[in-house]
């Protein structure tokens, strides 16, 4: 029988189940990442379970995101990191090294192979043939304890690309226009896979950024054939050895096939305030420009900074724009050093900025008061840039470069004769020396911002409390937990949770506390799409801190649905659209027969201020309803 290579990966990997659509599988893990952001959380949680030492094939804990070390937090966290690995047998890339994502793909990723990381850009893997997935830290502490991975049997969808990209277009315009398509919701346990002869034109570097962006979607991840292409990578990486063909087989069956025709491509932009408002940069054109960042995980490979620098040579950038680039990892700055590429972006008044995520987070860099910011990085989303007031713009390389410039946003087209043909180098430089190797003999230090995991009481069979905020459609992590200046307290939840929703209604952690200290539960309702965008677990830890029971939403997204169920908190889908409308904030709601209610599946939640019951669906497999009832998956876990 015909298989597709998501179908291939998966049967090598089932550990229990049956590889079908829509049923509960759970699949062995080869490898995990984390980075520093929500690492630590992941650390301990690995810790508590009294394992001792990593039990997966490969552990990589990186520290790409908190490096801005304003104040003690950071380093303290750096240091637990770097001695916990080197304690439990992980590999540890100090700051410097690189973007987890950039890094890995370099380094450590393998056709095949089975990746989870504590960060939803993980399947940019998928770009070398990996099965990468994005997780809650507590999924990756398991699976750094040799527990299998439950998701669900993903449909999968073949996105079949031919003819070639013309000049001045690049592959993050092939992923906006997929995101065009397919928008940034109802993709849900659905894996996009690459193919037709299209893909043949694509290098590693560009497959990994149409798959990193696949996240956007939704979707678990995204996944490129294993080919010419992806030997000629690994050789340049001096990594031949990993390298294995894999490729779907002819004739097998997809859930829906998706044509691209490359050549018929034009540059794109995503608008504000979401990775799916793509509109065309012809239709944008003119438009002033204050701030333009070239990086992230998404374009920060060798290949996009010589394209910007091409593009940049012999220009100065226009006097109203600052211009940051911040190289992917250490490899690329010191091939970007050794080619020149970075004398000409410095030469055209470029910042060169760590090799690191910091704008994309928020970290720095943030854009001035209304504002207009063009990113090569992968979300949007309102207020993530530290700037409430901005407007941020997703592009390309090629279009922030000539944007630079000109002060305008500018079709790349006009200028792609400065491009030329940029061939991928058969040979890398390799410097591993910022891979930390473990020793087992570290003693493992603790600064006063890391606290416990904290852990929840087991569900109540009855829940009696208020609902605590009405939100809308499309609420990221972000919105739940915010990053930039906040994001140091992540290892200290008391701390950390007094930010909730902090860009959308401050009171909520105090009125959330003071629901909880008279004994009720704290309730969220919200539209469709809840918890799209980061993995970060804190936006179910930090609201579980707070006492919040249950989501109540027309859709949740996949990683915080399983972080929810992870944490013992009710993700509950109305069955019945229009009942949303009908529920307010602060309205007293009554749950009775909950453990019942969990074991069917389905929920009648009382509006006692409003007079009518609401018929709610829980979104969970079997395994995530025994976990809620026991008030989380910590409370289940014992020594390992």
């Amino acid at each position: 029988m015909a298989e597709t290579m998501c179908a291939k990966i998966l049967r090598a990997h089932l550990a229990e189940g049956n590889l079908k659509a829509g049923e509960s599988i759970r699949i062995r893990i080869d490898q995990t990442l984390t980075q520093d952001a929500t690492g630590t959380m992941a650390y301990l949680e690995f810790e508590s379970m009294g394992v001792g030492r990593v039990r997966n094939e490969l552990a990589v804990s990186y520290v790409d995101h908190n490096t801005v070390q304003v104040g003690f937090e950071n380093f303290d966290d750096h240091e637990y990191l770097r001695t916990v690995a080197d304690r439990i047998g992980a590999v540890y890339s100090r700051a410097g090294n690189g973007i987890c994502h950039q890094v890995h793909l370099e380094r450590f990723a393998v056709p095949g192979k089975t990746l989870i990381g504590s960060d939803s850009h993980t399947p940019t893997a998928g770009g070398i043939g990996s099965f990468a997935i994005g997780a809650g830290g507590l999924d990756v502490a398991l699976a750094m304890a040799g527990e299998p991975f439950s998701m669900i049997a993903p449909r999968v969808v073949a996105i079949r690309l031919s003819g070639r990209l013309g000049a001045g277009v690049s592959a993050k315009d092939v992923i906006l226009h997929v995101l065009g398509h397919f928008g940034v919701k109802g993709n849900v346990n659905m894996v996009f896979e690459y193919i037709g002869d299209g893909v043949a034109t694509l290098s590693v570097p560009e497959r990994a950024t149409i798959a990193n962006m696949g996240a956007e979607c939704g979707v678990t991840t995204s996944l490129f054939p294993s080919d010419a292409n992806t030997r000629a990578f690994l050789e340049a990486e001096e990594r031949g050895g990993d390298y294995i063909p894999l490729a779907a087989d002819e004739g097998a069956a997809y859930d829906d096939v998706f044509d691209i025709d490359l050549s018929s491509l034009e540059p794109l932009a995503a608008c504000p305030h979401s990775p799916g408002n793509i509109r065309s940069i012809r239709e944008l054109e003119g438009m002033a420009v204050n701030q333009v960042l070239i990086g992230s995980c998404t374009n920060s490979s060798l290949m996009d900074l010589q394209k910007a620098a091409r593009i940049l040579k012999g220009h100065t950038v226009a006097p109203g724009v600052s211009l940051g680039v911040a190289p992917g990892s250490r490899q690329v700055l010191m091939e970007i050093t050794a080619d020149g590429t970075l004398e000409t972006l410095i030469a055209a008044g470029a910042r060169i900025l760590e090799s690191a995520c910091g704008f994309c987070i928020g970290n720095h860099q943030s854009p001035g008061t209304e504002s207009v910011s063009l990113r090569t990085s992968n979300r949007n989303f309102y207020a993530r840039s530290g700037t409430p007031s901005a407007n941020l713009y997703l592009v390309s390389p090629e279009t922030a470069a000539a944007s630079a410039i000109t002060g305008a946003i500018t079709d790349p087209r006009s200028v792609a004769g400065r491009i030329g043909d940029i061939a991928m180098k058969s040979h890398f430089i390799i410097d591993d020396s910022m891979f930390l190797q473990p020793t087992f003999t570290a003693e493992v230090r603790r600064g006063p911002n890391i606290g416990e995991p904290p852990r929840n009481v087991p569900m109540a069979d009855a829940l009696d409390g208020a609902v605590l905020i009405k939100a809308g459609d499309k609420i990221t992590t972000d919105h739940i937990m915010p990053a930039g200046a906040r994001l140091k307290y992540r290892s200290n939840i008391p701390r950390y949770a007094g930010f909730v929703f902090e860009s959308v209604d401050p009171t909520f952690p105090a009125r959330a506390m003071e629901l909880k200290g008279e004994g009720k539960a704290g309730f969220i309702v919200a539209g469709w799409s809840y918890g799209q965008g980061s993995s970060r677990e804190h936006a179910a830890i930090c609201p579980m801190y707070l006492g919040v029971k249950a989501v109540l939403a027309l859709s949740i997204e996949r990683i915080h649905q399983a972080n929810l169920c992870n944490f013992g908190i009710l993700p509950l889908i109305f069955r019945n659209e229009e009942d949303y409308g009908r529920i307010s904030q602060g309205d007293e709601l009554a749950v009775a027969d909950v453990l019942q209610s969990i074991d069917r599946g389905s929920f009648v939640v009382e509006d006692r201020t409003a007079g009518f019951s609401i018929e709610m669906d829980l979104f969970a497999s079997e395994e995530q309803k025994r976990m809620l009832k026991a008030g989380g998956r910590l409370n289940e876990v014992a020594a390992l």
